[in-house]
Formats: C-alpha cells, sequence, structure tokens
C-alpha cells in the first residue's frame, strides 16, 4: 500500500521563501497561467498566450481531452505506477517532449537555460526553436550529461544559414532535428495586431503605463542583456536585436516553397532522427511515414496559425491507424495535465509535446515554476494511471477512454 501511494503522490519538503509560498499555491497549470498573467506585460501575456485570429482552433486543442472520458479498470494489482518509457529509441522519465517556443526570454531573463535545466532534472527532451534566445552552444553548456536536446528548424531562403544551425546543433550533441512545416506564413494572431507588438518588446511612451504596472519585470527587462535570435546571428533580416514585426520578419527570411523534396536535403545535413511537426492530416501522416522520417508531431502550432485546423487530439486515431508502428507519433497542442498525456497514449501516441505550459511556469516565478509544472506533469500522470488501473506504460490502450461525441 505504501508503495502506491510513493508512486501516485510524490512527497516533497514544504519550499522555503516567497517563491515556494506561491508554487504552494499553484494547483494546475490554468493557477500558473493567472500568476503569469498577474507579473507580464500585456503584450508579453498576450504573446504567449494568444492564437490565431478567434482563437478556436487553440481552444478546440484543449477542450478534445476534456470531451474524454475514462473508462477505469479496478483491481489490476497497482503497486507500482511507472511513466518511464522509450521515445527514438532511448529512455525518457515520462513521454512529455517540452516543444519549441521562440523568444522565451521576454517571460524570464534566463528564458531557454531554465527551461533546459528544469528538463534535464525531469529526464525529459527539450527542443530548442530556431527562434530562440538561448544559443545551441549555451543550452548545450547547462545541460546535464543525460539531457536530452532536440533543435527545432524553420528554413531560411539562406540555406546556407540553415545548414549552419543543423551543423552547429550536430557539433553540440543536439539529439533530433525537428522541422517545423505548418508555417509558409505566419498565422494572424490578433492579440498581437491589436497592441502593435514587437519582438523583442519595446519600452517607450506606448507601453509605459505597462511596464509601470509591472514593475518587476521591466527592472529585469532593462537590467538584461538585449533579447536577439541567439543563433541566428548572420540573418539577412537581423537577428532580432532591434524590434521586428514576426509577420513580416517570416515573410522575408522564411523559405514558403518547402515541399517534401527538401527532407532529402535534410537527411544529407544530418545524420541523427528527423521529427516532422505540424502534421494536420491522415495524408500527410502517411507521406511522413513513407518519407522514413523518425517520428511526427501532430500539431496546429498550439492553435496560432491556421484558426480552423483541426485539433491534435482529434487526429489521433485516425493518424496512428494509417502510420501504424513505422513511425512514432507526438501530439502537440493542449496538453494542460497529466492526464491529458495518458489520454493521447491510450489512443496510440508515442508521447506528446506542450509548450504553454512551461511559459506559463517561466513567467510566474521562473525556472522554480518549470520545475513544478513538469512535477505536477508527472505526478497528475502517475495519479491517473493508478486510477484507470494501468501499471505502465505499455497498459494504456483504447479501451481506457470514450472519445465521446
Amino acid at each position: 500500500m505504501l508503495r502506491t501511494v510513493r508512486a501516485v503522490v510524490r512527497l516533497r519538503r514544504p519550499q522555503m521563501g516567497r517563491t515556494g509560498r506561491r508554487l504552494r499555491g499553484a494547483a494546475n497549470v490554468a493557477d500558473l497561467r493567472r500568476m503569469a498573467r498577474r507579473r507580464l506585460p500585456g503584450g508579453v501575456f498576450d504573446y504567449i498566450d494568444g492564437g490565431a485570429e478567434d482563437e478556436s482552433a487553440l481552444a478546440r486543442n484543449v477542450e478534445a481531452y476534456r470531451r474524454v472520458t475514462f473508462r477505469p479498470r479496478v483491481l489490476r494489482d497497482i503497486g507500482t505506477v511507472e511513466v518511464s518509457t522509450t521515445l527514438l529509441g532511448r529512455p525518457v522519465a515520462f513521454p512529455l517532449v517540452l516543444a519549441p517556443t521562440g523568444f522565451t526570454r521576454i517571460a524570464d531573463p534566463e528564458g531557454e537555460l531554465a527551461v533546459v535545466r528544469a528538463a534535464g532534472r525531469a529526464g525529459i527532451p527539450f527542443t530548442l526553436s530556431t527562434m530562440g534566445t538561448r544559443s545551441i552552444e549555451e543550452c548545450a553548456a547547462v545541460a546535464g550529461p543525460d539531457a536530452r536536446l532536440w533543435f527545432q528548424v524553420y528554413t531560411w531562403r539562406d540555406r546556407s544559414l540553415v545548414q549552419g544551425l543543423v551543423e552547429r546543433a550536430a557539433a553540440a550533441g543536439f539529439e533530433a532535428l525537428c522541422v517545423t512545416v505548418d508555417a509558409p506564413v505566419l498565422g494572424r494572431r490578433e492579440r498581437d495586431v491589436r497592441r502593435g507588438f514587437t519582438l523583442p518588446p519595446e519600452i517607450g511612451p506606448g507601453t509605459l503605463l505597462d511596464g509601470l504596472r509591472h514593475p518587476s519585470w521591466t527592472w529585469r527587462f532593462l537590467r538584461s542583456e538585449p533579447i536577439r535570435f541567439a543563433s541566428a546571428q548572420g540573418a539577412a533580416g537581423g537577428d532580432g536585436s532591434t524590434a521586428v514585426d514576426l509577420a513580416e520578419y517570416m515573410a522575408s527570411q522564411f523559405d514558403p516553397g518547402l515541399s517534401w523534396r527538401d527532407l532529402e536535403w535534410f537527411r544529407s545535413i544530418w545524420d541523427g532522427p528527423l521529427v516532422l511537426k505540424g502534421i494536420q492530416s491522415v495524408a500527410d501522416a502517411r507521406l511522413a511515414a513513407e518519407a522514413g522520417v523518425a517520428a511526427i508531431a501532430v500539431s496546429n502550432h498550439g492553435g496560432r496559425q491556421l484558426d480552423g485546423a483541426p485539433a491534435s487530439f482529434d487526429l489521433l486515431p485516425e493518424i496512428v491507424e494509417a502510420v501504424g508502428d513505422r513511425v512514432e507519433v507526438i501530439c502537440d497542442g493542449g496538453v494542460r495535465r497529466g492526464s491529458d498525456i495518458v489520454k493521447a497514449l491510450a489512443v496510440g501516441a508515442d508521447a506528446v509535446m506542450a509548450g504553454r505550459l512551461y511559459l506559463y511556469a517561466l513567467g510566474a516565478v521562473g525556472e522554480p515554476g518549470v520545475d513544478h509544472v513538469l512535477n505536477l506533469m508527472r505526478s497528475g500522470m502517475e495519479r491517473t494511471m493508478a486510477l484507470v488501473g494501468a501499471a505502465t506504460v505499455g497498459d494504456l490502450g483504447p479501451e481506457l477512454v470514450d472519445l465521446g461525441g
């Protein structure tokens, strides 16, 4: 009995100090989101929190998980609960991949470095974005010996720049290359349009009042080194160290002509596993499997690109059936609880990917918040598996869930 309790509830010593007291009141991701909203300027929070146009795709991602109910089994000898599994042929402490997010340092000055360290402690992969604000080498330097680093690429028109980034990632020991395929142009993010939001944020007459309302963030922002696309030095359009309109920047720098033919080029410059992020149809999932990629991330870019895109979770059953065991399947978008991970794995995903949940945590209290949210996700997964009667990830199957109408 004691082993079961330990497996389901991770007992920890009370955290000390102001940050610890704040985190003790953060019972879930929604609490961390509220804390981040209070701490961050409105434009910064909206950039993290918002989606495309009416934000219906963003809402569908979350709602898709809420519609699912469980069909628990009992008397299943849940003496211990084991959430570890494998991903891309290597062990993972639990099946969560931290998604690539651009301009992470607007949430906290440490930015990606804080997230890399937390992911290493949690035993899960972290994906550095091409638009990241800490460089490939900086992230590798703070990663522990067992850390798993993936590198996400957008395809610049200047392919020599892309090749240079990929070669740097390989030299720094990154494990996988994650190619984002759902952004030939940037989706219209209307919260950013209304605010005239730029990256990095500008502190001027239009934002001065908002800055005064959030003095701790503003003080840290002004004292920190300039925010830039840390890995993109040498890009023709600049490295983001001066304020840019993201839609205009992407339109001028990124190649909308990316096609299936380009996978061969990526293979010619990268020897490791290739992950395609942004698959949104069964047809494209089949093409990816036929192309021999290691994994696909079923993703609508967190609802930030096409507002009419389907919820990632809703696509899982058909895609898993279509690709079989030819390619690993990661479900990206809408994950807010450990129980969501269980639901995705029950219908056939190998792992989930999430970005907003750690940005909320980072924006709320910095690096300790990321540790906290990852602990919430793992303990929530352990608890849910015990309650549905699954002792291991291998015990999770479609018979344990009801997808509803």
